[in-house]
C-alpha cells in the first residue's frame, strides 16, 4: 500500500482551491431550477448547479459533438488554444494537435455517439457526464465518462481533461488478448454488512483532508465517508455496498499504483458534487530502470499521468471515474492493444 505522507505541495494546492470557494454557502443553483438553457436541460438525464451564459453555449456544442461527431463539430468545443488531456497521455495543444487526435480516435470508432448523463456547471467550471457508444470489432460497447472543462467567455474550453477508463475498449478482445483486469474478484463479502450512516452532503472544507487520504493511500478513510451509499467504478460489475468491499478496491487500486495529486476542479451543484484530483501515478511494483533485471517493466519511479474524478450523487451514491489501463500495462503493451482493436 502506498504510505506516502501527505507533502505541503499537496496542502498549498488544496489552500489555493479553497481560497477560490465560498466555504459555508449554498450552491447558486437559481439558474438552473429557473429553466436556463432549456434545449440543453431537454437533452441531459440532470442538469444542475450555476448555468451561466458560457456554461449553456459550452454544452450546446459538446451535445452537438455527440449527436453528430466530426472533426468539425469537435474543435468547436475548444478556443484555438486550449489544453487537453486524455486519459494516460500529455497534454494535446492548440487545435492542430487535438484535430488530429479526435480524427485518429474516429478512425476507429466512426459511429461513436453519446448522451449527457449527469452535468453540474459551476460557472466556468463544467463537469460533463456522459455515456459513450461505440462498435469496435462488431460488437457495441458502452461505457461512462467525465468531460472536465475550464471556460472562456464564449463558452469554448480552455482546458479539459477526460476521465474514463480505456480497459473497456479492449473487452470485445479474447481474455487471452488483453491484461488481468485491475479489479478482478473484488466485491462484497457474502452476507448483508452493517449499515453506516448515510454521508452527508460534500464540503469544501472536506478537501485537503480528502487530497491527505488519496496521497497517502488510506482506503479506510476515503470508504468511511461513504456510509451505506453504493460505491461504483472501473471494473465493477455490480456497485460495493459495504465498507469491506469498497476498502478491498481501494486498496487494490494503491497496491498498484502509487498517486501523487493535486487538488483539481470540483464542481456543486444542488444534489451532486464532482471533485476532481490530478497529478502522476508510479507502479510501486515495476523494475527499477536503473536495475538489472532484463525482463521486468521498467516502471518503478516513473511518474505516469493520471487522475481520478469522484462524483457524489443525491443520496450520496459515490462514483469514480479513472483509467485503470496505465495501472496495470505500460505504453509498449498499451500501443499493442491498441494496434490489435485496429486490425
Amino acid at each position: 500500500m502506498n504510505m506516502r505522507r501527505y507533502t505541503r505541495t499537496g496542502v498549498f494546492a488544496a489552500a489555493t482551491l479553497l481560497a477560490g470557494l465560498t466555504i459555508g454557502a449554498a450552491p447558486a443553483t437559481a439558474t438552473a431550477e429557473g429553466g436556463e438553457c432549456a434545449e440543453v436541460r431537454e437533452k441531459v438525464d440532470r442538469l444542475e448547479g450555476r448555468i451561466t451564459p458560457n456554461a449553456c453555449a459550452f454544452m450546446k456544442r459538446q451535445i452537438v459533438f455527440g449527436e453528430a461527431p466530426s472533426l468539425q463539430t469537435y474543435l468547436d468545443i475548444f478556443d484555438e488554444e486550449a489544453s487537453l488531456w486524455e486519459a494516460g497521455g500529455k497534454p494535446q495543444r492548440g487545435h492542430e494537435v487535438i484535430g488530429a487526435s479526435i480524427s485518429n480516435s474516429l478512425r476507429l470508432v466512426p459511429d461513436l455517439r453519446y448522451r449527457g448523463t449527469n452535468v453540474v456547471a459551476d460557472g466556468a467550471v463544467m463537469m460533463f457526464g456522459q455515456q459513450n457508444t461505440v462498435t469496435l470489432k462488431g460488437h457495441k460497447v458502452s461505457y461512462p465518462q467525465i468531460a472536465r472543462n475550464v471556460l472562456g467567455d464564449d463558452g469554448k474550453t480552455i482546458q479539459a481533461r477526460r476521465y474514463y477508463d480505456r480497459y473497456e475498449l479492449f473487452q470485445v478482445l479474447p481474455e487471452s488478448q488483453r491484461p488481468r483486469p485491475l479489479f478482478a474478484g473484488i466485491a462484497d463479502p457474502a452476507g448483508p454488512g452493517p449499515r453506516g450512516a448515510a454521508p452527508d452532503r460534500f464540503h469544501a472544507q472536506e478537501i485537503p483532508a480528502r487530497l491527505a487520504a488519496w496521497n497517502s493511500g488510506d482506503a479506510a478513510a476515503l470508504a468511511v465517508r461513504t456510509g451505506n451509499a453504493k460505491l461504483a467504478g472501473p471494473g465493477l460489475d455490480r456497485s460495493l455496498t459495504t465498507q469491506e468491499g469498497k476498502t478491498a478496491y481501494l486498496q487494490r487500486l494503491f497496491e498498484n499504483a502509487d498517486v501523487e495529486f493535486k487538488a483539481g476542479q470540483v464542481a456543486f451543484g444542488r444534489t451532486t458534487t464532482y471533485i476532481e484530483w490530478h497529478g502522476t501515478m508510479t507502479d510501486p511494483n515495476g523494475t527499477d530502470p536503473n536495475g538489472t533485471d532484463p525482463n521486468g517493466t521498467d516502471r518503478k519511479g516513473t511518474d505516469i499521468p493520471f487522475g481520478i474524478v469522484e462524483r457524489i450523487g443525491p443520496k450520496g451514491e459515490w462514483e469514480l471515474y479513472f483509467d485503470t489501463l496505465p495501472v496495470i500495462a505500460d505504453e509498449d503493451e498499451i500501443r499493442g492493444l491498441f494496434k490489435v482493436l485496429a486490425s
